[in-house]
């Protein structure tokens, strides 16, 4: 077992609280779409409803999806008018299911923290990426100061024992990793998106369990853990409401394969 997290529990609140604003995700599928642009079919890992892959088919990337959930692929089938707009595969990135450089790019979104044994999904990429080819990947870092109210987390409720790969957002490592294999990396220019969402509501989601690294908390002590954050942030910061949003980095990466 990959230990990777399949998500099939979350797929009815998703694209809620994963998605982006139509103009961050218009600016992303251009990003992304000329880095793809001519290069053959590409791959996403972890495709899930189809936040990144639908706006890129429909600019006319064709695609193959992976992922690891069958009801998240249904869920994009729907989002579609119930027919699937490229192939799509229940699988796992671990262990990708395709021919060696099956393909001529690869997408990876807010995948390799979810995947303990994430330097076998590089890997793995490496091997189904041809040569001259590139991997694009976002790795979901948490900004500030989410990041710091999810640290806190943690520590008092524990620290998940799946899916969650610390090690893959230290700086560095996925770059690193990539050069293990002969990429090149480089970066690409950042997209902001200004985030609506208080401090308060992120504090409702950990409550609620809406993310995966709380899925192992038991329910008590994830509340009981929110109620004692709810009360460090107010003295922190004074409000968890603060006006006008803040503004939040979307950074991709490219991989060159030499």
């Amino acid at each position: 077992m990959s230990g990777s997290v399949p998500f099939d529990r979350a797929v009815e609140y998703y694209d809620r609280t994963r998605g982006l604003s139509e103009e961050a995700s218009r600016e992303m599928t251009v990003l992304l779409a000329n880095e793809l642009r001519d290069r053959g079919r590409i791959l996403e890992i972890g495709v899930g409803t189809g936040l990144v892959a639908l706006p890129l088919a429909a600019a006319g990337v064709p695609l193959v999806g992976l992922d690891l959930s069958a009801p998240m692929l249904e869920r994009l089938v729907e989002k579609a008018d119930g027919r699937a707009p490229f192939p799509l595969v229940v699988g796992d990135a671990t262990s990708l299911p395709f021919s060696d450089q099956r393909f001529g790019a690869a997408v990876v979104r807010h995948v390799l923290h979810l995947v303990p044994a994430w330097r076998e999904v590089v890997a793995e990429l490496v091997r189904v990426v041809a040569p001259g080819g590139l991997v694009l990947v976002s790795s979901g870092q948490v900004p500030e100061p989410w990041h710091e109210l999810t640290a806190r987390f943690m520590d008092r409720g524990g620290r998940p024992s799946f899916g969650v790969a610390f090690d893959a957002w230290e700086a560095g490592a996925i770059e690193r990793a990539f050069q293990e294999h002969g990429g090149a990396a480089r970066s690409l220019p950042t997209i902001s998106e200004r985030v609506g969402q208080t401090l308060g509501e992120f504090l409702d989601q950990m409550a609620a369990g809406l993310h995966s690294w709380t899925w192992e908390v038991d329910e008590e002590t994830r509340r009981e853990a929110v109620a004692e954050l709810r009360a460090w942030a107010l003295q922190r910061w004074g409000t968890l409401d603060p006006p006008g949003g803040r503004d939040v980095a979307i950074e991709w990466h490219a991989y060159d394969l030499l």
